[in-house]
């Protein structure tokens, strides 16, 4: 299987890439658009400032290339936010593949932290990406920005309010964790990935 791995300006690519490379999978990390189209399988990562990157993507035709991949597409972090409408970091327009905005935590409490960082469980999880098992099970949160519950949400999780733990539409499948770095649970969300 032919899995790569969306090259730019992002963060964890190299933490995705190990992920995969401890399934068995030995992905190609590259921006040429002819290697993107033809893989059967395009993760699209994402650790970095909304702006910034949507700017990178245009500057390099990759934001056109995504939006018209065919194959399963994995959004992971900001890869899942910039797959939306529009994000209030930077007051960035997105791909819109997802009808959705991205909102910035707003604290309620004095114990309410942004970042949002660390584990945290998926609820109302849906076929996809996900198995029954999955329900109430632990993954990686780091992001200070949200999606809110919308028809494209494929699982929640509530931290200061209930928000779209994952998104999929048609082949687009995205998660605001890390199952990178999310252990068991993870990994067998990225093996789900890879069976699509």
């Amino acid at each position: 299987m032919d899995v790569a791995i969306v090259k730019y300006n992002a963060g964890n690519i190299y933490s995705v890439d190990y992920a995969l490379k401890r399934l068995g999978i030995h992905p190609v990390i590259s921006a040429n658009p002819e290697i993107l189209a033809k893989a059967d399988k395009v993760v699209f990562p994402g650790v970095g400032e909304a702006y910034t990157t949507m700017d990178y993507l245009k500057n390099n035709n990759l934001d056109s290339l995504i939006k018209n991949l065919k194959q399963p597409v994995l959004g992971i972090c900001l890869g899942m936010q910039l797959m939306c409408r529009f994000s209030e970091e930077g007051n960035t327009e997105c791909l819109n593949i997802f009808d959705a905005d991205v909102k910035r935590f707003s604290p309620q409490k004095q114990e309410d932290k942004v970042p949002h960082m660390g584990w945290n469980t998926l609820n109302d999880v849906k076929s996809g990406l996900f198995s029954n098992e999955l329900e109430n099970q632990f993954v990686y949160f780091v992001h200070s920005y949200y999606v809110p519950v919308n028809r494209h949400t494929t699982a929640t999780t509530d931290y200061i309010l209930p928000f779209s733990a994952a998104l999929q539409r048609d082949n687009f499948y995205a998660t605001q964790f890390h199952p990178e770095k999310s252990g068991d649970v993870g990994e067998k969300i990225l093996e789900n990935f890879l069976r699509l």
